[in-house]
């Protein structure tokens, strides 16, 4: 089975492109800005994508806020702050909007064939992460839990899996991991409240969750995405979805300098899958070798809940209007 999911470069499947995502280690694609140019190169690109390799997962960032790849002729989805905003004013209608942004997020990406984005975020707004800042719902761990519980309710009505992240927690720790390895020093009391969400979540049957690449010297002095105690503790505490690490492209999961390496790494931590997603080159590198899975049936079996799940198009067509209505009339509740 597949090992990592790759980035590509451009608008179109090049051919060095299609026979890469034909090699048995990869997994899927992941999709950025810089593969998006209009609606119509889109629907060729996820076609040519699914072409060359039906069973490939198609995946995107797309969350709101700044953390949103394709935005002419898509909605605008606030940041995930704002919902928190207007819970702390109407919290039955703040709920609402998220689960209408859920609904509009995958109505909008599941025309395309994409099977899911990597959201939502379950960290905690703290000033000192500005990597996370206006990404994360609010700095209450109940709020945030209740936000993204309908977000996630929003994209289920349209058949979409969520992706939780960045476990054990990245708001309320300083530095970004895209560019540093940041080091949590806070005591495991401390840490306490940003694990709330992710249980709550847990308990709630979340398809799927990200390691943060944080390093926590009082379980391990290893990120956490590399890091069999971190994923043996998700595991404790009922986790059946799937693990797909955070970028291996990030300066944070760099402490491992071979590309193939950083894969066999985190798998062998306890992901079922992992991302590379912006160095062309060491993705090329990575795909040319085998990888071991430690739990392969079982990697397979939470790897294939991500797929999008069949809907009846009336049905998802409605609930995209009403969403897209809702957060069109309330635009001004959501800065």
């Amino acid at each position: 089975m597949g090992a990592v999911i790759i980035g590509i470069e451009g608008t179109h499947l090049q051919a060095h492109e299609r026979a890469q995502i034909c090699q048995p280690a990869c997994a899927g694609v992941i999709l950025f800005s810089r593969n998006y140019a209009a609606p119509d190169q889109l629907h060729q690109l996820c076609a040519a994508i699914r072409a060359a390799r039906p069973d490939l997962l198609l995946c995107v960032d797309h969350e709101g806020g700044r953390v949103q790849r394709f935005r002419d002729s898509f909605t605008a989805i606030p940041a995930a702050a704002a919902f928190g905003r207007c819970f702390d004013r109407r919290p039955l209608f703040a709920c609402r909007l998220a689960e209408a942004a859920g609904v509009v997020i995958a109505c909008e990406l599941r025309q395309y064939g994409i099977d899911f984005s990597l959201t939502p975020v379950l960290d905690l707004a703290a000033p000192v992460s500005t990597v996370i800042g206006e990404r994360a719902y609010h700095a209450n761990p109940a709020v945030v839990a209740v936000l993204a519980d309908a977000l996630r309710c929003g994209l289920r009505q349209c058949g979409m899996a969520a992706v939780g992240k960045h476990y054990p927690g990245h708001g309320r720790v300083s530095g970004d991991s895209h560019h540093t390895l940041p080091h949590d020093p806070r005591s495991p009391a401390e840490r306490e409240a940003d694990l709330y969400p992710f249980r709550h979540h847990i308990a709630g049957g979340i398809e799927a969750l990200m390691p943060a690449h944080i390093v926590y010297p009082d379980i391990d002095d290893r990120p956490a995405g590399y890091s069999p105690l971190h994923i043996a503790a998700l595991r404790q505490l009922g986790f059946d979805g799937a693990v797909i690490s955070d970028d291996l492209d990030m300066a944070g999961a760099q402490g491992i300098a071979n590309p193939g390496d950083r894969i066999q790494a985190a798998l062998d931590a306890g992901a079922d899958v992992t991302l590379m997603c912006n160095d062309l080159a060491a993705i090329r590198q990575a795909l040319t070798r085998d990888y071991h899975h430690p739990d392969a049936a079982n990697s397979a079996r939470r790897l294939a809940v991500l797929r999008a799940r069949p809907i009846d198009a009336a049905t998802a067509a409605a609930h995209y209007r009403t969403a897209c209505e809702l957060l069109q009339a309330h635009a001004a509740d959501l800065v």
